[in-house]
């Protein structure tokens, strides 16, 4: 199977979590699957803008972006967290190459615009080149992909700098184009959990939206849960989970209906 594996920038910000999420893909890789990772590093770049002194704000869970703090995305995502991970890969056997949607054209972005809010440099993915990742998968290498890019053809706005895009919501449409089998959001969390605290195995979108407006899908799991949701959207042939990052099996345990939460369009409820 290829797999599209988002990690949060969480899993990477330790060395020992990062150490053990490394095992989870070595041995992915060494069961026969295709990996492809996409990465974040919200929490790195929270460190560098304040040490920086620069001022940090957010709407809906989206980072303002001004142009100082484009530059430090740019440093932080494709530098030093990008990195990093490759490197720990490299070490552990796991021939891994860097990139972002500049490298080979790859993605490009257009502005996000929200009513009333300027956001700055806030992207999403609109234009997906597979060329270069391809290249990549074929000459044995794993893609390690941070989610920075320029304009995409035809795209109104500033390009003097890179767009900083979410990478929960980059997942879908890179996982979309590049026809992966299966698209983990690996976190923090086992689940969605529902009120009794207890893991939803299977989730349709219209049930996501009742649990929300039941209050049961809140604060940081509305956003996990809509990238999810869009990226079954974008690949509805794919099997997209919200599943838990640490332990050395995480990978493959996540593509097991045990664990986690698998996202469907609809599903016929059983028992």
């Amino acid at each position: 199977m290829k797999l599209l594996v988002k990690i949060g920038g969480a899993q990477l910000e330790k060395p020992a979590a990062r150490a053990e999420l490394v095992q989870a893909l070595v041995r992915a890789r060494a069961a026969g699957h295709e990996l492809v990772l996409v990465h974040g590093g919200g929490n790195q770049i929270r460190e560098l803008v304040r040490r920086l002194g620069l001022p940090e704000s957010y709407h809906e869970g989206l980072r303002v972006t001004d142009a100082q703090t484009a530059e430090v995305v740019l440093q932080v995502l494709c530098g030093t967290v990008n990195k990093q991970l490759v490197a720990a890969l490299v070490a552990d056997g796991i021939p891994a190459a860097g990139l972002c949607g500049a490298d080979g054209g790859s993605f490009g972005a257009e502005p996000v615009v929200a009513s009333g809010v300027e956001l700055g440099y806030v992207g999403r993915v609109v234009d997906v080149d597979r060329r270069f990742v391809d290249a990549l998968l074929a000459g044995g290498f794993v893609p390690v992909i941070a989610t920075t890019a320029t304009l995409a053809e035809g795209a109104r706005g500033p390009d003097e700098h890179f767009y900083n895009i979410n990478a929960d919501m980059a997942a879908g449409p890179l996982g979309a184009a590049l026809r992966c089998d299966a698209i983990l959001f690996l976190t923090d969390v086992p689940a969605v959990l529902d009120a009794a605290k207890q893991r939803i195995p299977v989730l349709s979108a219209g049930e996501c939206a009742r649990l929300r407006e039941a209050g049961v899908i809140a604060g940081g799991m509305i956003p996990k849960v809509e990238a999810a949701l869009e990226a079954l959207a974008a690949h509805p042939g794919a099997q997209v989970k919200i599943a838990p990052a640490a332990g050395p099996d995480s990978v493959l345990q996540a593509l097991s209906p045990a664990v986690g939460t698998t996202f469907q369009a609809e599903y016929a409820k059983h028992g």
